[in-house]
C-alpha cells in the first residue's frame, strides 16, 4: 500500500491511493462519478465551506495495471452522459533525488467537464539483486510542476512556496483519484529517495533501473447544462446528479448562486448540495452549498470569482433513492466598473491634469482623484483602476512586465489599482515570477500601508472588508509597503499557468480619515526569470525538457544548496574552496615523476603521454571549481574532454610497455623451467613491481567505490598521485647489458643485421 502526504490545510483533503487491479477500469466505468455521488459533512441551511474530497473504494490485486490507450465508452450504468477517455506517456527511468533535474517530470493536459480524474501509477523494476523495493515519491500539481523540497533546504528570501501534495508508493501499483479536477496542465514528478551522493563510474558497478509509467482516466460530461445569467434553469434530481456551468465574463466583481422554489416529492424542503468550482492540487478552494431547511434562503456568494472561463456546478440530490427533487438555479453577477487609467493623459486638458514629463508619472489633481472617488454612473462607482502592462518576451521562460509608458501606478484608498500579468502561453508555468514594488516614504504616513495582492484568475478587490488576498477560488500572495519598510519581494517559483493580477490599495487600519486625500505612487519590476539570479555564483541554471515543455532548475556546487543555490549550511568556505583547487591542481605534478623516469629509460612516447595528462589535468581541474577559484585557459568541453582523454591513454600506454608480449612468452617460459618468478630480482618486487600494483589497486577502489560529492576534492587528488606513482614504478626497466641498436650478424657481402632490442625491429647496414 502506499501512503498520501500534503501539508495543505485549507480544504479537507481525502485522496485514496490502492493497488490497481485488472477489474480497475471496468470498475471506473461501471459506477456513476463519485464526485456526483459523493458523501461530505451536512451543514445548516445555506452553509458554504470548502468541499472535501471524494473517493471511491478501490479494489486490490497484483494486476499490472490498465490497459494503455483511450476509450470513449459511455459507463455501464444509467448514465449515458458521461464519457471515459484514457491518456499515457513514455516511461522515464527514475534517478535518486540531488536536484530538481533529476526528477521526473509528466505533462498531462484535462479537458474540460470532467467529473473524475484517475492516475493509474506504474513501477517497474529488473530481477537483478541489487534491486530492492524503494519508497518511491510522487508529486502532484495543478497548473504548473511541483515545487518540491525533498532534502529539508531553504528557498530565498520573499519566495512564497505552498506544502507540496504527494505520495510514497511501496509497490508496484498504485492510483489517485481527484473529483471534478480543474481542466488544463496537470504534472507528475517523481522520484527515488535522496541520493548518497556516491560517485560511481558508469557500467562499472551493476545498478538497478526502476520505471515509472503513469495514466490518466478522465471521466468527462457531454451534455452540461449552462447557466444564464438572471435566468431560472429548472432542474429535476433523482438518481444521478445535474451537471451545470456558467460562464464569468472579465470584471465580474461577484458571483450569487441561489436555488429557488425547490421542493422535494411535493413538500417543502430542498435536501440539495451543490459543489462549484473545480478541484486543483496542492490546494483544494472548492466550495459546497448544503440547502436542507424548508423556509431559510439558499444561496451562495462568490467574491472575485475566476474571470473569463466556464465556472463548473454539480447538483446532487440528499434525497434518498427514488424521491424526487426539484428546483430552480439562479445565478447573478454582479459587473465591476473599470477606470483605464492609461488613457487618462488623451484625455482633454479641461480635465485640469498635470503630467510631470521627467518621471513619466501624472500628477493628480483635485478634479483627478474626485473623478476616482465620486463618479457614479448608470452600473455604479468604480471598482478598480486598471493599468495596462507590457508583456516583452526576453528569452525561453524569460518576461519582462512593465506599465505602459513607464507610467507609476497610482494607490489610493477607495479603489484598487489593478494590473495584469498575462502567463497562460503554456510555457510560463517552468520559471519564477519576481514582484518587487517601491513606494515614496514620503507619501506614507505612519498609520497608512499599502497592500498589495498577487492572484490567478481574478484579482483580490476587498481590501475595504478583508486584507487575507483570498478570492473564490484562490489564495493570494499578500504585499505590504509602509512608512518605516517602503520595498516588498515576492518570488513566486513555477506559477500557474494563468492570468496573474496585482493589486494595491492604501489602508488607513487606525484613522482611515487620513486616507481619504491621500495618494502614494508605486513603482514595480516585475518579471519571470529561469532561475533566480541566475542561481548565484555557486550554481549553474538549467533548462530542462520534457518532449516540448521547457522548465529550469538549479545546479548547486560547493556545497551549496537549495532551490536557488543559497543554503549555505553545508557550503564551503573561500579557503576551503582555494585549497580544494590546490589539491586537485598540484597532485597532477607527481606526474613528474614517470616523465623523468620515461625519459631516463628512453620511453619517449610514454613520456609525451604523461605529460599531456599532466597538463590537462591541471587546468580541467582549474576551470571545474565554483565560486572564485577558477581558471580556465579553454573551453570547458574541451577541457574536460582532453582530460579524459589523457587519463585513458595514460593507463594504456603504461599496461602496453610492460606487456612486450613475445618476451612475456619467453619468462613464463622460462619461470617454468627453472621453477623461478620473472624477474628472478627480489629488489625489482620489492622495491617496484609491488608497490606499483599496490598503488594501483588502491587508486582503483577509491575510484570505484569511496568516491562521493563530499570528498571528491581530497579522493580524486588521491587518485592523481596514485596514478602517477604506479606508473613510475612499474614501468619497464632499460636493458643494461645490450646497447639500444645491437649488430648481432654479419653476412659475407659485407652486410650485418642490426636488432633494436626494446623494438624488436631489424635492420640490414
Amino acid at each position: 500500500m502506499g501512503r498520501a502526504g500534503t501539508g495543505t490545510g485549507g480544504a479537507a483533503v481525502a485522496v485514496a491511493v490502492a493497488v490497481a487491479g485488472p477489474l480497475l477500469l471496468l470498475l471506473l466505468l461501471a459506477r456513476p462519478p463519485p464526485g456526483a455521488a459523493g458523501d461530505s459533512q451536512k451543514g445548516g441551511p445555506g452553509s458554504a465551506r470548502p468541499a472535501p474530497w471524494r473517493v471511491p473504494p478501490l479494489p486490490s490485486s497484483s494486476s499490472q495495471g490498465a490497459q494503455v490507450g483511450q476509450d470513449r465508452r459511455a459507463p455501464r450504468r444509467g448514465d449515458v452522459r458521461l464519457v471515459s477517455e484514457q491518456f499515457s506517456q513514455s516511461p522515464q527511468k527514475l534517478s535518486f533525488y540531488s536536484w530538481y533535474g533529476s526528477a521526473r517530470l509528466f505533462h498531462f493536459r484535462v479537458p474540460p467537464d470532467a467529473v473524475l480524474l484517475r492516475w493509474l501509477l506504474q513501477v517497474s523494476w529488473g530481477s537483478s539483486p541489487t534491486c530492492t523495493n524503494v519508497e518511491i515519491t510522487v508529486y502532484f500539481r495543478y497548473g504548473a510542476p511541483p515545487v518540491i523540497n525533498p532534502l529539508g533546504t531553504s528557498f530565498p528570501a520573499n519566495t512564497s512556496v505552498q506544502p507540496s501534495f504527494f505520495i510514497k508508493m511501496l509497490q508496484s501499483n498504485a492510483s489517485v483519484n481527484i473529483s471534478h479536477p480543474a481542466p488544463g496542465d496537470w504534472f507528475v514528478v517523481a522520484h527515488l529517495p535522496p541520493s548518497s551522493q556516491k560517485i560511481e563510474v558508469k557500467d562499472f558497478v551493476p545498478t538497478c533501473a526502476y520505471v515509472f509509467q503513469p495514466d490518466m482516466l478522465v471521466v468527462r460530461v457531454v451534455e452540461v447544462s449552462v447557466l444564464e445569467p438572471d435566468v431560472p434553469l429548472p432542474q429535476n434530481l433523482l438518481s444521478h446528479p445535474s451537471y451545470l456551468k456558467i460562464f464569468v465574463p472579465k470584471y465580474t466583481q461577484e458571483l450569487r448562486l441561489e436555488l429557488q422554489g425547490c421542493v422535494s416529492n411535493g413538500s417543502l424542503g430542498c435536501p440539495v448540495r451543490l459543489t462549484v468550482g473545480s478541484a486543483t492540487l496542492p490546494s483544494n478552494f472548492q466550495k459546497v452549498l448544503t440547502c436542507t431547511g424548508p423556509t431559510q434562503a439558499c444561496r451562495l456568494l462568490l467574491p472575485s470569482p475566476p474571470w473569463d472561463r466556464w465556472l463548473q456546478v454539480t447538483a446532487k440530490s440528499l434525497a434518498g433513492p427514488h424521491v424526487s427533487v426539484a428546483f430552480s438555479a439562479v445565478a447573478a453577477l454582479t459587473a465591476c466598473r473599470v477606470w483605464n487609467m492609461n488613457v487618462q493623459p488623451l484625455l482633454p486638458s479641461s480635465l485640469n491634469q498635470s503630467c510631470n514629463i521627467s518621471t513619466g508619472l501624472m500628477s493628480p489633481s483635485p478634479s483627478y482623484q474626485d473623478q476616482g472617488r465620486n463618479s457614479r454612473l448608470d452600473n455604479g462607482p468604480f471598482c478598480l483602476m486598471s493599468y495596462a502592462v507590457t508583456r516583452e518576451d526576453v528569452d525561453v521562460v524569460s518576461v519582462r512586465f512593465r506599465p505602459l509608458d513607464r507610467v507609476l501606478v497610482l494607490v489610493q484608498s477607495d479603489t484598487p489599482s489593478v494590473m495584469q500579468l498575462y502567463l497562460n502561453t503554456g510555457m510560463d508555468s517552468g520559471g519564477s515570477l519576481t514582484i518587487s514594488l517601491w513606494a515614496n516614504q514620503s507619501l506614507i504616513t505612519k498609520n497608512s500601508w499599502v497592500v498589495a495582492c498577487v492572484n490567478a484568475a481574478s484579482p483580490f478587490l476587498s481590501f475595504n472588508t478583508s486584507l487575507n488576498c483570498t478570492t473564490a477560488f484562490f489564495q493570494g500572495y499578500p504585499l505590504f509597503l509602509s512608512a518605516s519598510s517602503r520595498e516588498a519581494n515576492l518570488i513566486i517559483p513555477y506559477p500557474e499557468t494563468d492570468t496573474w493580477y496585482l493589486s494595491l490599495q492604501l489602508v488607513c487600519p487606525e484613522s482611515p480619515e487620513e486616507c481619504v486625500e491621500a495618494v502614494v505612487f508605486v513603482e514595480s519590476a516585475l518579471s519571470l526569470v529561469p532561475c533566480l539570479h541566475d542561481c548565484g555564483p555557486y550554481g549553474q541554471c538549467l533548462l530542462l525538457r520534457r518532449h516540448g515543455y521547457l522548465y529550469a532548475g538549479c545546479s548547486c556546487k560547493a556545497g551549496w544548496r537549495g532551490w536557488s543555490c543559497t543554503d549555505n549550511s553545508t557550503a564551503q568556505t573561500v579557503a576551503q574552496q582555494k585549497a580544494a583547487a590546490l589539491l586537485l591542481t598540484l597532485s597532477n605534478l607527481l606526474f613528474l615523476a614517470p616523465i623523468a623516469v620515461s625519459v631516463y629509460r628512453s620511453l619517449l612516447v610514454e613520456a609525451a603521454v604523461y605529460a599531456y595528462t599532466m597538463f590537462f589535468s591541471t587546468f580541467y581541474h582549474a576551470c571545474d571549481q565554483p565560486g572564485e577559484a577558477v581558471l580556465c585557459i579553454l573551453n570547458y568541453d574541451t577541457l574536460q574532454y582532453c582530460d579524459f582523454l589523457g587519463s585513458g591513454v595514460s593507463m594504456w600506454v603504461t599496461i602496453l610497455c610492460m606487456a612486450r608480449l613475445k618476451a612475456a612468452l619467453k619468462y613464463v617460459y622460462r619461470c617454468g623451467h627453472r621453477r623461478q618468478c620473472y624477474p628472478t630480482s627480489w629488489q625489482r618486487w620489492v622495491f617496484y613491481l609491488l608497490p606499483g600494483i599496490s598503488m594501483a589497486t588502491v587508486a582503483l577502489a577509491i575510484y570505484t567505490s569511496m568516491m562521493t560529492s563530499d570528498n571528491y576534492y581530497y579522493t580524486h587528488s588521491i587518485w592523481h598521485m596514485l596514478l602517477a606513482g604506479s606508473a613510475a614504478f612499474l614501468l619497464p626497466p632499460r636493458d643494461k647489458h645490450t646497447e639500444p641498436w645491437a649488430c648481432s650478424k654479419k653476412l659475407t657481402c659485407h652486410y650485418q643485421i642490426c636488432k633494436n632490442h626494446r623494438e624488436e625491429l631489424y635492420t640490414v647496414t
